[in-house]
Parts: structure tokens; sequence; C-alpha cells
């Protein structure tokens, strides 16, 4: 299962650099890009997010390229 859920689109760079940084630290994760699927462009909504990357951890919601806040959520047990 995936640990993460980010929110993405073809033509974010900070998409780009998140994916980068979840696959160096081995992450599982799970991408939802917006611009493939527009479906999840609602999913969004939902989280009251309104840009990309956006990301789900253990049920809290971050948005922006957040390495930081990424490995802290996933280390906490």
């Amino acid at each position: 299962m995936s640990e993460v859920i980010v929110y993405t689109t073809d033509t974010c760079p900070y998409c780009t650099l998140m994916i980068d940084f979840l696959q160096r630290e081995g992450i599982p994760y799970e991408e939802r890009n917006v611009t493939r699927e527009p479906k999840y462009v609602s999913e969004l909504v939902e989280l009251g997010a309104a840009g990309v990357p956006t990301s789900v951890v253990k049920g809290q919601t971050v948005v922006g390229y957040r390495p930081d806040v990424i490995k802290q959520l996933t280390s906490a047990g």
C-alpha cells in the first residue's frame, strides 16, 4: 500500500522534484496526475488544495514541495 498519495500535473517542476524525492527516499507513493486524469481535480478540491504538488500522508494534507514535512510524517510511528 502506498504511504503517500501525491497529486501532480505534467508541467509542474515541483511535482517532478517531489516524485524524485519519494523515489530517492524509497517512500511508497501513488501519483495522481490531474492532467491525465481530470477526475482527480475533484479530489484536490475536497482536500481544500488549489495547487500541486499536494500530498496526503496518514490523512494529513501537505500542499507544495515540502520534503521535510513528508519525511517527518512518513517517519512518525
